[in-house]
């Protein structure tokens, strides 16, 4: 084992321990699919424990498997303590290190599974990816991408990140992070601190740098990056090499920097896992540092993994600048020893000898390829995005007779490496010549040179066969170039009738946009003259091309040109499925605004059918809560159905037949003349599109047809999920909407869920006990409905009619709940609460009681009718409840459903707020529409 407690180092010489942990602080790869003599002797003498493969080692999944098991042995038999860390790139998209048409199956990018608008997709599709690469002895997935496209049009990551909104970024990645996890591997987040908005000034030699300030990054680039880091489920942290320029923080590669890695990752974001560096093989670092330099800074900055990619000569350099600097005392005995415990831990998470030497390959793959297959096809048909469709183009058999000829205008682009076609290097040529990456473009790509493998001209080429296939109907297809409409472009588009034009970041490749736009005029030009000339734009990387440019009709957007979405493409476009994506981020949100006035088919909840969308639609409502709502976190399908004779209650869905997703979902009960809706809840990535209101309108349609209804009510305390429009402490929005849609909302009052977290070290607050003696106040406790008439009474007369069916289910269980009365001396009812243990039934209806610990009890509904002794009396059937509570052993209690002014003696006890509502009521006769 390597022993981290290592000797001071004095002499001019290393010791054998002090080099092995050099070793484990470096991560480094090599071109080339065989082990080499060079990796080997990293491995075998210079004690490295982490490797990185890339496109250029992988030919297959068996050739990987056995390449990876091959490095292991090396590494067992040189003496490892534990096994390497074998790190990967696998994004998806177009961004994919292994690729093998047999065994691993494609999937949309990151922006492209966005697209669908299903974070749970997300955690289905990294989890598939983490586990085939896991089976090819891969333990560490570089990934998910946590950066925000700020100012998206123009940045190179593009459909690599989620999209533009930071929140909506950090509910996909804590998905994709939870896949990666469950499916055994450890996770890198990338790019930290933000590769999401860049400015690029020319020259190889200069780093890209970030000029927002730290409050604006604050604001929107580090959220996913916080919320990862709080999720507990973020391993390692790829920080990365571009500079930071702004009136707090001058640095040149943010890799480098104590600011960026020790204070911003992890004192401020309070980061506790592996850093990783940049490749420290960039031009820029090495002209201006030297590697030397470059690798004693990034550890001294407080990276534990520092990068060194392929080239052996600079490798064996890092290694003696490492050295030097122990020996130098630059690198301390502790510095170096932290990051050492950070890795060895890691490796204890994510992989063993037993596992590390014996990977099962395509034995496992096999087994998974069917469902994945099905998986990655599912996944790609719902990322296709029709944003605009003004002609009702789609589909082309609609739109076009199959004599009719359809044309194929493609760029010449770089290559993706996710293909069938894989087998042979094929290069993009512009008039002859290899066509030339600019540094804009070189920076996109720098992670690791996945490799080029098909080039898109390819890939076209059999898109346009398929799609001619399809179609059952003539296709000419030819590419354009930097050299805009030339005569056969002319003479093609003459010909005609419905002309496809495909871009590919048209932003950055401006002749594209320029192409296009020209091909657009043309079309309108012979229109005015009476031939049919259709047009349709497909961006099939990025969504930005002509997203604003409404003057292109009918625009699709596919998020990759991989021949896995191009076949998605094909059934789009002929028919065989209704495309259903939708922009990523603000770009869908200012989509549904234009598309406010929909109207959604409601449905009847139906628990066989539903209750699996509705647990999904819990779990996404919950991880897009700002802030936290944690009577969400243990709130089941369950929950809403009382089975209570006395409460009348029916449940409406908005749903996708298709997939049997939940958009939305809304439960309404009825009870002695009270209409109430228990729950209004509304997909994340589907709210502003009318959902809610045509629910609610259903709704409260269903209680005005009760007979004898008297007022509608929203907020329920039985079940207990929504006691009203949740509070979020500045202004209301949830309640502004209800107000837009005809609610009278001036009279409201506050119900709050309370909460003792530290029930052990509570203590009866001063004088209260002798306060309630002399007021001869008195408390007992009773079980069971037989001497109850009392305090059913008693909750009748004071409090909504759906707490007179909670204390009566209280009462039913005799073990687990009980009710405490008190009274004053003449024997008169003053006050009552239930008192429940968080595993009786009845705690199933009420979310608080289940969303802590194991050992949590229940306070619920004291009912204190205003009177001279009503405070003290609220106060003792507290302190009674809190006594009874502590007698069966709880560390913490939930008291839910205070009303108003009852807040402050219960918080004056000890107890803290946990969630505020607002219950709102109105008469019927507000919704003559309804």
């Amino acid at each position: 084992m390597l022993d981290l407690e290592l000797e001071s180092h004095n002499g001019p010489q290393l010791t054998e321990q002090w080099c092995r942990a050099i070793g484990q602080s470096l991560i480094m790869g090599w071109d080339g699919t065989e082990v080499t003599p060079q990796i080997r002797s990293l491995i075998e003498d210079h004690h490295l424990g982490s490797i990185i493969l890339t496109a250029k080692n992988l030919k297959s999944a068996h050739q990987t498997a056995k390449l990876v098991q091959e490095l292991q042995t090396i590494a067992k038999n040189a003496g490892h303590p534990y096994p390497l860390l074998i790190a990967l790139d696998q994004e998806n998209g177009g961004v994919n290190s292994l690729f093998d048409e047999d065994y691993v199956c494609q999937f949309p990018s990151a922006m492209g599974v966005a697209a669908t608008g299903h974070p749970e997709l997300a955690y289905e599709v990294t989890k598939a990816t983490a586990t085939e690469i896991s089976a090819c002895g891969v333990n560490l997935m570089l990934g998910p991408v946590l950066d925000v496209l700020n100012n998206a049009r123009y940045q190179p990551l593009g459909v690599r990140a989620t999209g533009d909104d930071p929140q909506e970024v950090s509910q996909y990645c804590l998905s994709a992070l939870k896949g990666i996890k469950d499916a055994g591997m450890a996770s890198c987040g990338k790019h930290f601190p933000s590769y999401g908005n860049l400015d690029f000034l020319g020259s190889n030699l200069d780093v890209p740098i970030i000029t927002q300030t730290l409050e604006e990054l604050n604001l929107s680039a580090l959220i996913p990056f916080r919320n990862a880091i709080a999720s507990g489920k973020l391993d390692a942290m790829f920080v990365g090499g571009c500079g930071i320029s702004n009136p707090s923080m001058n640095v040149s590669h943010a890799c480098l920097s104590d600011q960026v890695v020790d204070d911003l990752l992890r004192n401020e974001l309070g980061f506790k896992g592996v850093a990783i560096s940049e490749c420290l093989e960039m031009e820029a670092l090495s002209h201006e540092l030297g590697v030397q330099n470059g690798v004693c800074m990034a550890m001294e900055a407080g990276c534990d993994l520092i990068l060194l990619c392929r080239a052996y000569d600079v490798q064996l350099e890092a290694l003696k600048g490492l050295k030097l600097g122990v020996e130098n005392g630059i690198i301390t005995r502790n510095r170096l020893l932290t990051s050492v415990r950070r890795v060895l831990h890691l490796k204890s998470i994510c992989t063993s000898w037993s596992k590390a030497l014996q990977p099962p390959g395509v034995s496992l793959l096999s087994q998974l390829h069917p469902s994945h297959l099905a998986l990655s096809r599912r996944a790609y048909d719902d990322s296709i995005t029709v944003i605009r469709d003004k002609e009702k183009l789609l589909p082309l058999s609609a739109s076009m007779h199959p004599s009719e000829e359809l044309l194929l205008l493609t760029p010449l682009v770089k290559p993706l490496p996710a293909s069938s076609l894989t087998k042979s290097l094929l290069e993009s040529k512009v008039n002859g010549q290899a066509a030339r990456p600019t540094n804009h473009d070189t920076w996109v790509h720098r992670d690791r040179d996945r490799g080029s493998i098909m080039s898109g001209e390819g890939v076209f080429r059999e898109f346009g066969k398929e799609l001619a296939r399809s179609r059952n109907g003539k296709l000419l297809h030819t590419s354009y170039t930097a050299n805009g409409v030339r005569p056969v472009h002319e003479n093609l588009i003459n010909r005609a009738s419905c002309i496809v034009i495909v871009t590919a970041d048209a932003n950055r490749n401006l002749y594209q946009a320029g192409f296009t736009k020209h091909v657009d005029m043309m079309c309108s030009m012979l229109r005015s003259r009476g031939q049919k000339k259709q047009l349709i734009v497909v961006a099939v990387s990025s969504p930005y091309d002509f997203a604003m440019d409404k003057s292109i009709g009918t625009y699709i957007c596919t998020f990759d040109f991989t021949e896995t979405a191009m076949h998605a493409l094909v059934r789009a476009l002929v028919g065989d499925i209704t495309p259903s994506g939708s922009l990523p981020g603000t770009l869908r949100k200012s989509k549904k605004v234009l598309k406010a006035r929909q109207h959604w088919l409601v449905e009847e909840y139906i628990p066989g059918r539903d209750g699996a969308g509705l647990e999904a639609l819990l779990r996404a409502v919950h991880r897009a809560s700002t802030p936290d709502l944690p009577f969400l976190k243990a709130t089941t399908a369950g929950t809403f159905t009382l089975h209570n004779s006395n409460i009348a209650e029916a449940h409406y869905v908005v749903r996708n037949s298709s997939t049997q997703a939940l958009y939305g979902f809304v439960a309404t009960y009825f009870v002695s003349g009270t209409g109430m809706i228990g729950a209004l809840i509304v997909d994340p990535t589907k709210r502003n599109v009318s959902i809610g209101r045509s629910l609610l309108r259903r709704a409260i349609k269903k209680l005005k047809q009760k007979q004898g209804i008297k007022k509608i009510q929203i907020g329920m305390s039985f079940p207990g999920v929504f006691l009203g429009i949740p509070c979020d402490g500045g202004v209301n929005t949830t309640k502004e909407w209800f107000g837009n849609g005809g609610w009278d909302i001036s009279f409201s009052r506050r119900l709050t869920n309370m909460i003792i977290s530290d029930l052990g070290n509570w203590t009866v607050p001063e004088g209260l006990l002798q306060s309630i003696q002399r007021a001869n106040i008195s408390f007992d406790l009773i079980h069971g409905l037989d001497n109850a008439e009392s305090v059913l009474n008693h909750v009748r007369a004071h409090a909504n009619p759906e707490l007179l069916e909670l204390y009566r289910a209280a009462l039913t269980e005799k073990t687990n709940c009980g009710i405490v009365r008190a009274k004053d001396s003449t024997g008169m009812l003053l006050g009552t609460i239930i008192i429940c243990r968080q595993r009786s039934p009845l705690a199933q209806h009420i979310p608080p009681l289940v969303s802590r610990s194991d050992d949590i009890g229940g306070l619920l509904a004291p009912i204190a009718p205003p009177s001279s002794l009503s405070t003290l009396a609220l106060q003792g059937l507290a302190l009674m409840g809190v006594r009874q509570i502590k007698s069966h052993k709880a560390s913490s209690m939930v008291l839910s459903w205070a009303v108003d002014e009852t807040c402050e003696p219960l918080q004056a006890m000890g107890f803290d707020i946990l969630q505020s509502f607002e219950e709102i009521s109105n008469s019927p006769d507000n919704f003559p529409d309804a």
